[in-house]
């Protein structure tokens, strides 16, 4: 799939769907980390709330780039304090 395509099939297939990992107050640790790439190994797509007390050093973009670069997946939108990630299946 072409990138830009790729990023709509996934805001349509996620837009029902609830956030599956909150990061807390405590941040991004690596236990949310772990279950993030547990995620996306099972469903491929993830999406995925910062609550505002996690935001005090970092916005929620910079924070979403991080994970994303963290897991290897593709960052697909960042809306407010949510954010979307995809990951392909590793063979």
């Amino acid at each position: 799939m072409r990138p830009n395509r790729l990023k709509s099939h996934v805001r349509y297939r996620l837009k029902d769907e609830s956030p599956a990992v909150h990061i807390g107050k405590v941040g991004l640790t690596t236990q949310v980390l772990a279950e993030i790439d547990k995620q996306l190994e099972q469903k491929k797509m993830l999406k995925i709330r910062i609550l505002t007390s996690a935001m005090q050093q970092d916005n929620a973009k910079t924070i979403a780039a991080r994970v994303a670069e963290q897991t290897n997946a593709i960052l697909v939108e960042v809306r407010g304090h949510i954010f979307m990630l995809y990951r392909r299946h590793k063979n």
